[in-house]
């Protein structure tokens, strides 16, 4: 039997003797818990004719087990005033419950039961491809949705992290038990799972629920590891002529979520394009007027990571909106960030920080996040202690690896004529 471990933030970890991690974080002020149950799978783990499988099986697992009906599982959590709710990234399948306290043993038995026992019923799944198809249709109806899938076809050419984690309609059609089956076993394994709560409860009774309903579930090995992509600079140009409006996201690579200058990374984006402070928004959007919604994201991974920067804004004015996002780029690169701007950054990540581990749901969520990227928890002192760390010099280095013309992927949609960018246009 394993021993508990680590304490910091009243957290505790315990991993059952089949591999299976239950990571706890007590909250004794409020009368809530949020629990979750962790795969780490996803889209990147499947191969091409497996795209959107991950989260086909995610909405497969709400289709009834051998102990409940679809019904069954919606009305116990609902009865109780709680919420149930799943999720599929590139990373990790989520499923995950909010309850008040004294609802715990009720909950983890909905979640263990769904997650241990589906049924998978052929007409089951049938019906699933219609409504997962109809899911598609309303994505790729929403143009940033599309464009976000066009260009990470292109940044992520020919690797799992560049497939659309819903899938294809090819793909969703072709799915069938014996596929759902193999593939579920092959990653709802021990060694793949972990459990996180966070809330009013007692992590040796959450130990006891993990062990009573998963300490049973046999090893059947470790993963292979996984290729890490390598980012392409590609120009992409798609026509919809049915758009009134021109859509772009213009990307680099980034460092991956556990690199030590992740913190740098947040700030430069936060200066970038995080808010309406930021210097995307306020040059492109208030002092031009070029667009509506303009901003930067970055989206990290265990071996790699992207900066994007999104905006809209009419064909004819589509050229200088992505010559004033390289001008940005470039003064990034050139001069140093002002010590207001910088601590502005700070403050902005401080606040977004604090604010986002208020809640049970957020942190339950950050301990999967942390035990899956790190292997080990931050204290809030020791988060704050690291943006305060950050320097203009850090910022502008990273500006300096990554804002070249031949890293940048541009992947631009609308009704575009004959509307084009070449690459000496984004140099930097």
């Amino acid at each position: 039997m394993a021993a508990a471990v680590q304490t910091i933030r009243d957290i505790e970890a315990t991993t059952l003797k089949n591999g299976v991690r239950v990571i706890s974080e007590e909250m004794p002020h409020v009368r809530s818990v949020s629990m979750g149950v962790w795969i780490k799978t996803g889209s990147r783990r499947e191969t091409s004719d497996e795209n959107g499988i991950s989260h086909f099986i995610e909405h497969m697992l709400f289709k009834g087990t051998k102990n409940r009906s679809a019904e069954d599982i919606a009305r116990s959590v609902d009865s109780i005033g709680g919420g149930l709710d799943a999720f599929t990234a590139k990373e990790m399948v989520s499923y995950n419950t909010k309850v008040l306290d004294e609802h715990l043993p009720l909950a983890f038995d909905v979640l263990a039961d769904m997650v241990r026992n589906p049924l998978f019923r052929e007409e089951d799944i049938e019906k699933e491809k219609g409504v997962i198809l109809e899911e598609l249709k309303m994505e790729v109806d929403n143009p940033e949705y599309l464009l976000h899938d066009i260009f990470s076809s292109n940044f992520y050419k020919d690797h799992p992290l560049g497939k659309p984690i819903i899938g294809s309609k090819d793909t969703i059609r072709a799915f069938d038990r014996q596929m759902i089956g193999d593939y579920y076993r092959r990653y709802y394994s021990p060694s793949n799972i972990l459990i996180t709560a966070a809330g009013n409860l007692n992590h040796g009774h959450l130990v006891d629920l993990a062990r009573q309903y998963f300490e049973d579930l046999p090893m059947n090995g470790t993963l292979a590891p996984e290729v890490a992509p390598v980012p392409h600079a590609r120009l992409v140009f798609r026509n919809k002529t049915s758009l009134e409006q021109t859509h772009l996201y213009m990307g680099v690579p980034a460092y991956p979520f556990s690199h030590e200058l992740r913190f740098a990374c947040y700030a430069l984006n936060t200066i970038l394009g995080g808010g309406m402070s930021s210097r995307l928004f306020q040059n492109i959007r208030e002092k031009q007027g070029l667009a509506y919604a303009v901003y930067s994201e970055l989206a990290m991974y265990h071996d790699t990571g992207c900066m994007a920067i999104y905006a809209g804004t009419a064909v004819e004015t589509c050229s200088q909106v992505i010559h004033s996002i390289v001008k940005e780029l470039r003064e990034i690169k050139e001069n140093l960030v002002p010590a207001e701007e910088l601590r502005r950054a700070k403050d902005n990540l401080k606040g977004s920080f604090m604010l986002g581990l208020e809640s049970t749901s957020s942190r339950m969520s950050n301990l999967a996040r942390q035990e899956l990227h790190f292997k080990r928890f931050f204290s809030l002192d020791e988060m704050i202690e690291k943006i305060e760390g950050v320097t203009a010099e850090q910022i502008r280095d990273i500006a300096r690896e990554f804002f070249h013309s031949k890293n940048i992927t541009l992947a631009v949609l609308g009704n575009l004529g004959d509307f084009r960018i070449k690459r000496e246009e984004l140099d930097c």
